[in-house]
Formats: structure tokens, C-alpha cells, sequence
């Protein structure tokens, strides 16, 4: 058996590849080799880490160092002090924004230290690509306890008396489910994995099939048992090319190990198991629709019931799961229900994962406590906004969902919650905005997404969507009208109330919610042809005030249309008639000098609500 003094987990999922990991790789074997450490040190590629922000990220065992930001100029010296010399490299090490002080240990980070690890149990821990690793670490033994120790009954008991509700984004209960399949009597009978992930921003189902395939594959054989299928899918989009090539090494190794196929570990259950590939379309995230698919057919929805339990794809009895659900199961039923419902809420049991995009300085993967307050994800785990920025909002539950204003951070994040603020958990996504969001532009970016996505089948979403999104249009544009307002909400509701689909059904909700917690910015773009947030070309003047310029040019540097002129240490104006209103020099200003005004503002600009130097600023405040 192979002993290191240490083993290199080198973070190699698609985000940190993009970083440059193989490059990095591959210094780290040269540098290793040339110092004569190559029987010593280990290199082994993960998946995902989760803190996606700061890659490439290297974790050392089992002295549990972390390393982030990683370059090949900088290994030899990372090598040399860390492995030579004995003392952990600081450079490389995460710093506290305000105190610089490294922290060398993962579980010190704020990042981390926040999450509980269930689905991402073995992230950064196992080489995805090796069964013998993920059986190390209890791997399969569920499946073996659930084939050879349980009935189905038994199964189902665990998996319902759990709590689990489908991570896919409508929150069904898992257990219940595959409770109606499996009472359904049918020779064939299916087991489905939809790792689809149309959302904008989502990429949590993708990094755990990146890092951990056969938790995956060992939660759809449990699945199987219970409903009775002989046969499944995973539905994974073909754009996930990494995720896509360790499936099909993870369903390689589980048949040669004889745990997947005919008679599973001896016990004359037999389960096949296949990779099918989708375009992309977001539709195809809908069961019904992705069913349709699968059967080679145009992704479509059709009307439940019959639902898919009774009748699915290929009109035979079949459940869908989706990614992160699936991952779930093995934990559930090797330490029981009462150990998954330990965190969580009475309906919201366990743990979420989601992935945390958007102006916020800790981007990545994140797995918390249902029931835990939003504010501690945003700010304890995420970090806050960036530097000099404030808080606006959250959207969550991707383009169909909400977004959620600072009044509302201290909420717990659960099914009921979120529901009651008018945005959806969905699979997952949060989508943090600052103070730079044009809460109508906002609106405007997601109805374009979802009435692009919509598969036209039923009226009011292929109709209504468009109907929205021209609205919006005219009122990022200037030409909203007052009744705007009301038409919009009338609409969304109606659009809610009598859609096929999921996707119909809540499309609307970002303009709902911006329009119940910023219905300001929609009135400020119809009346006063105002854009605070200056995103709005045709609704944004930009005016430098000459109290707070100091003329170091940052912004006549910036101008892609040399709309500014100055001198050097004195104050800059804009010519209005050169400005294409692009915010360059809004972003490069370090002295907030700049101000937005309403289009082709007219008068004093200094006189205009809501406009102060800083100097005003302070009286007003002291």
C-alpha cells in the first residue's frame, strides 16, 4: 500500500480548470520531481472544491493546508517552503479582508467553515475518477444494505420519514414519490437522473457529478430498488463535457465491480444504467418534458396528471430525480432518517446546496442547514458585497425565480419562506446584486431567458412572456406609461394562474417581486425618465461634480468615446453630446464624483433630489 508525507488535492473540476489547474499540475510534478520528492508527495485531481472564486485552490493532507489562487510562477517557492523547509507557504493562503492575517486551515475559512457537508461529503477529498476512492470512503455500502438488508418498504419508509424534498426546484417529497411508482404495477418501470441544470448561474448538479459520480449512480440503484426499474437514464447536458466523461467512467467501474447490471452483489436485482445527452433547453429541466426527450421526441411538456409515477417515459411508470436529490439518498439510508432530520426545519429537513454568484466576493459552491438565515450565506459565507458597494437584492431560484431585498436577509432559508417572499429555493441559485442593479433592467435580463426558453406549447406563457418583455422593454427605453405598472402584475398573475408548465408558472416572478420591493425604479423610469442606477442608456445622464473631481483622469482614461475632457488636478466635465452613456467612467471614478441624472437633464444638477456631495452627505447624516 502507497504512503505519502503528503497528499496534494489539487482541485480540477471545470471552474479551477478554467483557472489554469493543468498548468499548475503540471509545474507542481516538475517541481516535485526536481527536488527529489516524487515518492513522498502525491498529486490527485478532484472535482470541485466549492470555492470557485479563488482558483486554482490546492488542499494539503493530512496537514489540511489550503492554498488558493495558485500560479506556475509561483510553485517552486510553494514547494520549497512547504515540503523542503516545513513551514506552510503564506502567500498563497486565504487573508481576512480587513486584518490581512492568513488562516491556513480550510475549516478556519469563513467560506467553509459556515457549511455542513452531506452531498458534498467527499469534494476535494476522493479522485472522481477511481471507485476504490469513493468506496474508501463508504461508498456503495448504502446500496449494499438497501439490495441484501431492506424491502422496499423499508427503503421508502427511510427516504419519506426523512423529510428529503426533491433539490430540483419544485420541493416534492422524495419518499413519496417513488412510494406511488412503486405501487404502480409494470414490468418496465424507470429510474431517472435529471442533471440537466438549465439556470443561469447554477452549476451545483454539474460539480457534483464532476467530483462525485458514483454518489450519483449509487442514489438512482437504491432509487431503482425501490420502484422496481431495471433500467435508467441520466439526462445530462451535453455542454458538461467533464461531468459527462466521469459518468461514463463512474457507470464503467460500478459494472466491472458487479454493481451495476445483472445480479447485483448476488442478490438478482438487476439494474442497467445509461448517459443521454440534451441540447440545452431550459424546458427540458420539466419531467414531462424531459421524458419527451428521451424518447427522441421535441422537448415539450404535456398536462398532468397522469403523472410521470404512472405514467412516463414511454408511458411506463418512471421517477425523476434530479442530481444533488440522488446524492442525498446513500447518507439517508446508511445513518437513517432521524440523522438526516438533525438539521434543518420540520418541512425543511437537511441541507441545500447553492451556488453563489453575482457581485458578492466569495463565489462558489455552498452547502448549509435548511433553515439557516439568509443574511448568513450573503455575508458570513459569501463574504458581503464588493468593496464600496451595498446590498440590493438576491435572486433565487434562477430566472424563474425572485429577488429578495436586504429588508428581508434575517429570513430562514426554507421551502415556506422563500415561497412567502415571492421568489422560489429552485435548484439552487443565488444571484447576488449590489446597488449598481437596474432592478427593471434586472426583471427585463430574466424574461428575456425565459421567453426565449419557452417552448410555445401552451398561450399564456409563449404569449404572455413576450407581452412582458416588451413592457419592460419600453420602460428601460423611456417609453413606459404610468399603467404600466399594474398591467404587468395584472398579466404575471395570469400568466401564474393558467400556464402548463413550471416554466410558465414562474416566469413572471421577477417582475412581480421587483416591482413589490422596488416599485420606486419602475416609477422613477416612467416619470422622471430616471435610471438611479445609470444601466439604462436612454434613462441616464452622467454629470461630473466639480466639488469632488480631482482630476486624476481615471475617467477621461476609461472613455471609449472621448466624451472628456480636463486638465490634470482639476475638475473634468463630460460632453453630453459625445457620452454614449456606457458607466466607464462611473466605474473608474474613485472619488464618487460622478453622478447619474435623468436623461437629457436640464438645469443645476446639484439642485436635484437625491444628488449630494459628500460634504452634504455627512451634514445630512451628522
Amino acid at each position: 500500500m502507497e504512503k505519502f508525507r503528503a497528499n496534494l488535492m489539487l482541485c480540477a473540476g471545470t471552474g479551477c480548470v478554467a483557472s489554469g489547474t493543468t498548468k499548475v499540475r503540471d509545474a507542481l510534478r516538475e517541481e516535485i520531481q526536481k527536488r527529489g520528492l516524487d515518492e513522498e508527495i502525491k498529486i490527485v485531481l478532484t472535482g470541485c472544491n466549492g470555492y470557485c472564486a479563488e482558483g486554482p485552490v490546492l488542499s494539503v493532507y493530512p496537514d489540511e493546508i489550503f492554498y488558493q489562487k495558485l500560479t506556475v510562477e509561483e510553485i517552486p517557492k510553494l514547494v520549497e517552503e512547504h515540503f523542503l523547509k516545513g513551514r506552510p507557504y503564506e502567500k498563497l493562503m486565504f487573508k481576512e479582508p480587513e486584518k490581512k492575517t492568513a488562516i491556513p486551515l480550510m475549516k478556519d475559512i469563513p467560506f467553509f467553515k459556515h457549511q455542513v457537508l452531506r452531498v458534498l461529503r467527499n469534494k476535494g477529498l476522493i479522485d472522481p475518477e477511481k471507485i476504490e476512492e469513493y468506496i474508501a470512503r463508504d461508498g456503495y455500502q448504502a446500496a449494499a444494505k438497501a439490495l441484501t438488508r431492506m424491502t422496499v418498504e423499508d427503503i421508502i419508509k427511510v427516504v419519506k420519514d426523512s423529510g428529503l424534498r426533491g433539490r430540483g426546484g419544485a420541493g416534492f417529497p422524495t419518499g413519496l414519490k417513488w412510494d406511488f411508482a412503486s405501487k404502480v404495477k409494470s414490468d418496465i418501470k424507470y429510474m431517472l437522473c435529471n442533471g440537466d441544470e438549465g439556470d443561469p448561474g447554477a452549476f451545483m448538479d454539474r460539480s457534483v457529478m464532476e467530483a462525485d459520480p458514483h454518489s450519483v449512480i449509487e442514489g438512482m440503484i437504491i432509487g431503482a430498488r425501490a420502484i422496481g426499474a431495471h433500467n435508467g437514464y441520466i439526462y445530462v447536458r451535453a455542454e458538461y463535457p467533464l461531468a459527462v466523461k466521469r459518468l461514463h467512467l463512474a457507470i464503467d467501474q460500478a459494472t466491472e465491480a458487479g454493481l451495476l447490471g445483472k445480479n447485483i452483489l448476488d442478490t438478482g436485482f438487476d439494474f442497467e444504467l445509461e448517459i443521454y445527452l440534451g441540447a440545452g433547453a431550459f424546458v427540458c429541466g420539466e419531467e414531462t418534458a424531459l421524458m419527451r426527450s428521451l424518447e427522441g421526441k421535441r422537448g415539450m411538456p404535456r398536462p398532468r396528471p397522469p403523472f410521470p409515477a404512472h405514467k412516463g417515459l414511454w408511458d411506463k411508470p418512471s421517477v425523476l430525480n434530479n442530481v444533488e436529490t440522488l446524492a442525498q439518498i446513500a447518507p439517508i439510508i446508511l445513518n437513517g432518517s432521524d440523522w438526516y432530520r438533525s438539521l434543518g426545519t420540520e418541512k425543511s429537513t437537511g441541507t441545500k446546496v447553492f451556488a453563489l454568484t453575482g457581485a458578492i466576493n466569495n463565489v462558489g459552491l455552498v452547502e448549509v442547514p435548511m433553515g439557516i438565515p439568509l443574511r448568513t450565506i450573503i455575508y458570513d459565507i459569501g463574504g458581503g458585497p464588493k468593496k464600496g458597494r451595498k446590498f440590493k437584492a438576491v435572486q433565487m431560484g434562477g430566472p424563474s425565480g425572485g429577488c429578495i431585498p436586504e429588508s428581508l436577509l434575517d429570513i430562514p432559508v426554507t421551502y415556506e419562506d422563500i415561497v412567502a417572499t415571492g421568489a422560489i429555493v429552485g435548484s439552487g441559485g443565488m444571484v447576488v446584486m449590489d446597488d449598481n442593479t437596474c432592478m427593471v433592467g434586472t426583471a427585463k435580463f430574466f424574461l428575456e431567458f425565459t421567453a426565449d426558453e419557452s417552448c410555445g406549447k401552451c398561450t399564456p406563457c409563449r404569449v404572455g412572456t413576450k407581452i412582458l418583455l416588451d413592457m419592460l422593454t419600453d420602460i428601460t427605453e423611456g417609453k413606459g406609461k404610468e399603467e404600466d405598472i399594474d398591467t404587468l402584475l395584472d398579466l404575471g398573475r395570469d400568466i401564474i394562474a393558467t400556464s402548463l408548465c413550471g416554466l410558465g408558472q414562474t416566469a413572471p416572478n421577477p417582475v412581480l417581486t421587483t416591482i413589490k420591493y422596488f416599485r420606486d425604479e419602475y416609477e422613477s423610469h416612467i416619470k422622471h425618465k430616471w435610471c438611479k442606477a445609470g444601466v439604462c442608456r436612454n434613462l441616464t445622464t452622467f454629470w461630473i461634480d466639480e466639488k469632488l473631481c480631482k482630476g486624476c483622469g481615471a475617467c477621461l482614461r476609461g472613455c471609449p468615446s472621448k466624451a472628456i475632457m480636463g486638465e490634470k488636478k482639476k475638475p473634468h466635465k463630460i460632453i453630453q453630446e459625445l457620452c454614449v452613456r456606457c458607466r466607464s467612467c462611473y466605474e473608474a471614478c474613485k472619488f464618487k464624483s460622478i453622478k447619474i441624472l435623468p436623461a437629457n437633464f436640464e438645469g443645476d444638477p446639484s439642485e436635484l433630489v437625491g444628488v449630494t456631495t459628500e460634504t452634504e452627505t455627512k451634514k445630512g447624516e451628522a
